[in-house]
């Protein structure tokens, strides 16, 4: 359910970002009219702008215009703005004077022309961004006429990168758009390479190619450093548009293999969230090296339509047939894994195209009852997702990431080694969630400038999958302070600018920090004590500890190493320990709690003296006792799941109720029920909360009884009775003898999204309308990797390293399983070997 939900959510946010460049009406306002001078005094250094110069507009050359306009949004997005320059009659210079240069736009980055380009042939909005991004990318796409220029580009790039090489009939075109696109956004990663000529299409390889239509390939040069030996290459089989771009080099970027050593149901891999089945080849540890080999040629076969898993026997216990040697899982949600017995690869790729063109097939059955759905529901269009539309609507601004360091996999381990702690970032680019922290992180970033000691860094872990899976992160996004390499603290509070920082200085501090003199530990109770706290509200717990309690400090210690950067601990088991224990009247062993600066100091017997019991003891006791309910502090009374006696007030509340409510919350130990109070103007969603309970807001202030964790009922105070504590304890008491009538009762219905979710892989699958992609939103469709540990604690799902970056050496095509399940009869059964491969 929860890999079904990861794809959801990462190809939402891949579609939903791409269609936010679709060109529309509105972008007619982007484009900028002005006079001669006006335009040259505005060019900027490194700035593009496409340029046309007109006296008056003549019929002729109002379709031009119309499509100049449509272009400006879609350009905006790649920062290149579009300008229409009213030439005066008068005006006879360069770019004003002769008719035929009328005829003509111009590129310029900053003062320097780029290129000219005659109208005709910027003839749609197509046309216009392929062939202004082509011109401004010349670094990034080469264009080739001949089998040599191909082939010295090939061989540059060995052991180097890798290469895209495409083929478009004609520039211009959509086709030549889409690789111009996926060049502006993956063109630092991969060198491409365009061509319009069919006969260098030919010479690479294919066999009678449709040289009507566009193709992709991806040449694998990275790993190849004898210049003898060529480039694997593997054509994307899908149409040339944006999102089949972006698909086929997530594809291309995944592992070759990967080995599989938990129960293969728990499995997720790129290619089941992109919608593609995965093959698993069982193996043995007798014939592990034979089984590799052929889960590699599998996989290389098979590279872009599955995904290759091989699956050890002797680490899962697996309840199936010893001669199955196969298992074939699907992307479909509820479909168990299917285990066979096959005799040779050829029967394992035409298991997975076969099946591929049955799924086409059922596709294209249930289109028309999809459209028939989305008519019934196209208010499904409206945005629902409030993270998701925030990010969108400010996807334009930069974020100020200089202070924040980027650690890729080479530099992961060796930057934490460098300060004393390191505070890193795994987040996911195409998630909005992600999205919406690192705007927050960069204003950790600010407030910390200046910090001694601590670092702070961020890991894409669409860029370095590997590096998150290593780290054990199972969602996006996670913080996580590393202290020289060492010892990591996860975080998992809010995720706003303060809550942050606090964490992050409060891991500066040694969990718990053990004092040596009572003068330390009364400085410590005060605030003052550790120094660089001391500018931070917070509350400080001291645990004292006689000699005889031994147990009890060892579990204090773990608490502390459970709670650092959430609290600040301290210890102190001097032999003058009694003495500080008598000054509160308490035994050791006990907890001293100093609130908001060491104005007062509670002290706390230590009853139970295991780590978790002593966890869960000082989380409730960090707890206010008569709290202003907020946004941020509510999930963590939510979860003692008591009832709530809240005083609504419009602003702060008077002494006397203060007075009164704080008398009723100290006078039950352990009570059960929270009693507290909410300020509407500091917390404006308390007027929602108030007209969910009664339909209008009533007068404040205004006490209320609710159980939100057994009926929902919600009581309200009498109006007419002053707020003491004799007048609620009475009313309290009428409550729970069933004398008192609700005013409403909650509905008992879970809290669901409004709207049904979309299935974006089968959006994925089917034709969609192309879709080009931003460079600021690149790599947006890895969900979620949920890698669970097996008892050892090491990675139970170890990726292996992609095809890029291992070198594969391929044995005889069409080879036969013969290790992959005993006593299965051996067929040495020759096949072809695919031209792509």
């Amino acid at each position: 359910m929860s890999a079904q939900k990861d794809r959801w959510v990462s190809s939402f946010s891949f579609l939903l970002f791409c269609a936010s460049s679709i060109p529309t009406r509105g972008s007619a306002r982007l484009l900028r009219e002005l006079s001669p001078q006006e335009y040259f005094s505005s060019l900027q250094a490194g700035r593009a702008f496409l340029a046309y110069f007109s006296h008056n507009v003549s019929p002729g050359v109002q379709p031009f215009l119309e499509q100049i306009e449509n272009s400006a949004e879609a350009l905006q997005d790649y920062g290149i703005s579009v300008v229409k320059v009213n030439c005066p009659k008068e005006d006879v210079s360069r770019y004003c004077g002769k008719e035929n240069t009328l005829r003509k736009a111009y590129l310029f980055r900053g003062n320097v022309l780029i290129r000219e380009f005659p109208t005709d042939a910027l003839f749609d909005v197509n046309s216009i961004v392929a062939n202004v991004l082509f011109a401004l990318l010349f670094n990034e796409v080469k264009y080739v006429e001949t089998l040599a220029d191909l082939q010295n580009i090939e061989n540059m790039l060995k052991g180097r990168s890798n290469m895209v090489f495409a083929y478009v009939p004609a520039t211009g075109t959509a086709e030549h758009r889409a690789v111009m696109e996926a060049a502006f956004v993956y063109g630092t990663v991969h060198q491409f390479v365009l061509t319009t000529e069919a006969a260098l299409l030919k010479d690479t390889g294919n066999d009678e190619p449709d040289v009507s239509s566009a193709r992709l390939l991806f040449c694998h040069c990275q790993r190849v450093t004898d210049l003898a030996q060529p480039c694997r290459r593997t054509a994307m089989g899908q149409a040339l548009t944006m999102l089949n771009i972006h698909r086929h080099l997530k594809l291309m970027g995944a592992p070759l293999v990967t080995e599989v050593a938990e129960d293969p149901e728990k499995v997720s891999t790129v290619h089941l969230q992109l919608g593609l089945p995965l093959v698993f080849i069982l193996s043995q540890k007798e014939t592990y090296e034979a089984d590799r080999r052929t889960a590699e040629f599998v996989a290389w076969q098979l590279l872009g339509k599955a995904g290759v898993a091989l699956l050890s026997r002797d680490l899962v216990d697996l309840n199936i047939l010893l001669r199955s040697n196969v298992a074939l899982k699907t992307p479909d949600e509820g479909v168990p894994i299917k285990y066979l017995v096959l005799e040779d690869t050829d029967e394992v790729v035409t298991l997975v195209e076969d099946r591929n063109k049955v799924e086409q097939i059922q596709e294209d059955e249930e289109e028309d009852e999809e459209d028939e759905h989305e008519k019934e529901n196209n208010n499904q269009d409206i945005q629902d997702d409030q993270v998701v539309e925030a990010v969108s609507r400010d996807k334009k601004r930069e974020l100020p990431l200089e202070r924040i360091r980027v650690l890729t996999e080479e530099t992961f381990h060796s930057a934490l080694l460098e300060t004393a702690r390191t505070v890193v970032l795994f987040y996911a680019s195409w998630e909005a969630v992600s999205l919406a922290v690192l705007r927050s992180y960069t204003e950790v970033a600010d407030h910390l400038e200046g910090t001694q000691g601590v670092l702070l860094s961020r890991v894409n872990c669409w860029d370095w999958p590997g590096v998150c899976t290593k780290e054990n992160v199972t969602q996006f996004p996670t913080i996580k302070i590393y202290e020289k390499g060492e010892r990591s603290v996860m975080y998992n509070g809010m995720w706003g600018t303060e809550e942050l920082t606090s964490f992050i200085m409060l891991s500066r501090v040694s969990c718990p920090l053990k004092l040596a003199t009572i003068e330390e530990a009364e400085g410590y109770l005060r605030g003052e004590f550790p120094s660089e706290l001391s500018s931070y509200p917070h509350t400080s717990i001291l645990g004292v500890f006689g000699t005889a309690t031994t147990e009890a400090r060892e579990a204090f210690e773990e608490a502390g190493n459970i709670l650092s950067g959430h609290v600040t601990m301290g210890m102190y088991f001097e032999d003058d320990a009694l003495a500080l224990c008598r000054k509160y009247a308490v035994s050791p062993p006990a907890l001293l709690l100093a609130r908001t600066g060491g104005r007062s100091v509670e002290g706390i017997a230590l009853s139970k003296q295991s780590t978790q019991d002593m966890v869960r003891m000082i989380r409730y006791e960090l707890l206010d006792i008569f709290p202003e309910i907020t946004v941020q502090n509510l999930p963590y009374y939510l979860q003692l799941k008591k009832p709530f006696l809240i005083l609504f007030s419009d602003g702060d509340i008077g002494q006397m109720a203060s007075e009164e409510m704080l008398k009723l919350a100290k006078g039950r130990p352990q009570q059960a029920f929270v009693a507290c109070w909410l300020n509407l103007k500091k917390t404006p969603v308390g007027r929602g909360v108030l007209k969910a309970y009664f339909t209008t807001t009533p007068s404040l202030p205004l006490l209320v009884w609710v159980n939100l964790h057994a009926g929902g009922q919600v009581f309200k105070f009498p109006s007419e009775q002053a707020i003491t504590e004799t007048n609620i304890l009475s009313w309290l008491e009428k409550l729970k003898a069933g004398l008192e009538i609700p005013s409403s009762t909650l509905s008992e219905e879970d809290w669901k999204p409004p709207l049904p979710a979309y299935d974006f892989l089968q959006m994925m699958e089917t034709a969609v309308p192309e879709l080009p992609l931003h460079a600021s939103q690149c790599r947006r469709d890895t969900p979620e990797r949920r890698l669970p540990e097996s008892p050892g604690g090491d990675t139970a799902v170890r990726e292996e390293p992609s095809q890029e970056t291992k070198a594969e050496k391929v044995g005889s095509p069409g080879r036969d399983l013969r290790g992959t399940a005993p006593r299965l009869a051996a067929r040495e059964k020759q096949g072809k070997r695919h031209s792509e491969l």
